[in-house]
């Protein structure tokens, strides 16, 4: 299997990739909330507010679906630096 990444900026791009990982492995909200400990209304309101959600609940929701996080460096946009001015010499 290859490794995908799925880059998340903000909390509704999380809510939507929580979702559809649950979705595509067909898993109910119920089932994953069995997996895990927790209720279905437990798991619906991870899935509907995941920027309020401890890290840990969320790790171990990705985790029980095959996946991990992974924290990345983000690349920097370079400003192009203006051409030094030429040395003049000051006699």
């Amino acid at each position: 299997m290859s490794n995908v990444t799925y880059p998340v900026d903000t909390p509704l791009q999380l809510r939507t990739m929580l979702r559809t990982l649950r979705q595509a492995r067909n898993l109910t909200q119920t089932q994953l909330g069995n997996m895990l400990g927790v209720s279905q209304k437990r798991i619906a309101r991870i899935e509907a507010a995941p920027e309020v959600t401890a890290y840990d609940q969320i790790a171990r929701m990705v985790s029980a679906m095959g996946c991990s996080l992974v924290i990345e460096e983000a690349p920097r946009h370079r400003v192009a630096e203006a051409e030094p001015a030429p040395y003049t010499p000051k006699w």
